[in-house]
């Protein structure tokens, strides 16, 4: 048994518990040493990855290979900066609370064992890792009604989808006799091996991880634990597990069902056409912005199921370069959200962002390049992960999907455009307060990422080329 290749994952549980434990000791006032401390295995743990060895281990439950490395940097990255942006937030709110970070930490290994899931028995115990730890991340505010509300909306849905995906895997195992990638690959590709049973199964594991990526139709849980979370929770939610969902979710259709493209194809298509539909035009009555980013999302897990749709590993580098250009466009763009407070309250009306280029304009430059980034326009990085997908669509012969997606794009460029309106147009409403230290790194390092993205793209391309060697190789 290979142990030694999981060490970042098992350095980063023992650095969690220490956290936890000192957090416990000190008691008060730990918060935001907490939080630097687990900064800080983060970044131990990044380095742990770099240097590790890859290969398979825990008898074929877990695989380090480069397409999990790519994933667990990417995820580690988003973890740290929704850390980041909630020290000022969690400060203000009476959430400054040592348990916090440590949430995030565990939350995050059971992304990075999402991310190197090889056998459906560890597939489940990430998603559920990490699904337990933001449960109660949605509801941290426990003061705040609509924060509880999320919190239980999030939790009676999400075990709803835990049910639908053991549920799969219970039919997937009973028809193929095992649980691990390979071996269900090496069944299916014999079609006489291929029965209705394991059709159905699949399905109902394509239910339970499209609820993880909020893919229509499932869901209807994301517009209200976006608005009710604490907006740090919410900027986490929508970035790190996202990514770690959507990587999960390429890695099982593409490896042991890869052989059932012609069967799980049809559906994803028809999964990312309303996803982007729903996306594009439910944002545009919003007068939240919190609301608003939800159904962006929603939007923008659309697109990256195109390059799922395609089925190649074409495809799946795009999907590793879309998510590369998310992370900090959303991380920036929630950072930019948490600093908009007004007398000591956070407030999150559209309308309040009125004449914010003569109020603030350095925060209004910022947003202007996050929304033009999400809205796909050149020459900002979202642009540059849209294509990605389209061209992995149209290389598959997806013509009609890679047409509706940059239609469905063209449409939610309205109500991105709709802020910046209202940021440069509007009568000026009353001025935020003075913008923290770190809401203005996590704004500035996201905007100059996002400008700058389309200069030195290769190394991204080409990480993403190799990790999606891996999976395809």
């Amino acid at each position: 048994m290979n142990w030694t290749i999981a060490i970042p994952e098992i350095v980063l549980a023992l650095l969690g518990m220490a956290i936890l434990i000192f957090g416990v000791l000190r008691k008060q006032d730990s918060f935001h040493l907490c939080s630097m401390l687990t900064i800080g295995a983060f970044v131990v743990t990044a380095a742990l990855l770099l240097g590790g060895d890859s290969g398979l281990g825990y008898h074929g439950q877990f695989q380090a290979d480069p397409y999990a490395l790519f994933v667990k940097l990417l995820v580690l990255a988003a973890s740290a900066l929704g850390i980041i942006i909630s020290l000022d937030f969690n400060e203000h709110e009476n959430l400054k609370r040592f348990e916090f970070p440590v949430l995030i930490l565990y939350a995050t290994i059971g992304m990075m064992v999402m991310a190197s899931s090889s056998n459906l028995m560890s597939l489940y115990m990430g998603v559920e890792l990490n699904s337990l730890a933001i449960y109660v991340l949605a509801a941290f505010a426990r003061d705040d009604l609509r924060s509880s509300e999320a919190g239980l909306k999030y939790f009676v849905l999400g075990a709803l989808a835990s049910g639908l995906l053991l549920y799969g895997i219970s039919l997937v195992y009973g028809f193929t006799g095992s649980t691990g990638f390979a071996q269900i690959a090496s069944v299916l590709a014999d079609p006489s091996k291929v029965s209705q049973g394991l059709v159905v199964g699949v399905v109902f594991m394509v239910c339970g991880l499209a609820f993880k990526v909020s893919a229509v139709p499932f869901h209807m849980w994301t517009p209200d634990v976006y608005e009710g979370a604490p907006t740090p929770v919410t900027a986490f939610m929508a970035s790190a597990p996202k990514i770690a969902a959507m990587a999960l979710f390429a890695r099982v259709m593409t490896s042991p069902f890869g052989h059932l493209l012609a069967q799980w194809q049809s559906v994803l298509v028809l999964i990312s056409i309303f996803s982007m539909i729903l996306g594009a035009f439910a944002a545009m009555g919003q007068g939240n912005i919190k609301r608003l980013m939800a159904y962006s999302s929603i939007g923008h897990m659309g697109y990256l199921l195109v390059g799922l749709a395609a089925g190649t590993q074409i495809g799946l580098r795009g999907i590793l370069v879309y998510m590369v250009s998310y992370v900090f466009t959303n991380a920036g763009m929630f950072a930019c959200i948490t600093g908009m407070r007004r007398g000591g309250r956070a407030v999150e009306r559209i309308a309040d962002l009125g004449g914010l280029s003569k109020t603030d304009p350095g925060m209004a430059a910022a947003l202007t390049i996050f929304l033009f980034s999400m809205a796909g326009i050149p020459p900002f990085a979202g642009f540059i992960g849209k294509y990605f997908v389209f061209v992995a669509a149209v290389n598959s012969g997806l013509w009609t999907l890679a047409l509706l997606g940059m239609a469905a794009s063209a449409v939610s460029a309205f109500y991105y455009i709709r802020i910046i309106k209202v940021m440069y147009f509007d009568a000026a409403a009353p001025a935020f307060d003075a913008r923290p230290a770190s809401i203005s790194i996590v704004a500035g390092l996201g905007a100059v990422f996002t400008t700058v993205f389309f200069i030195f793209p290769a190394g991204v391309i080409s990480a993403a080329e190799a990790a999606s060697k891996a999976i395809f190789g």
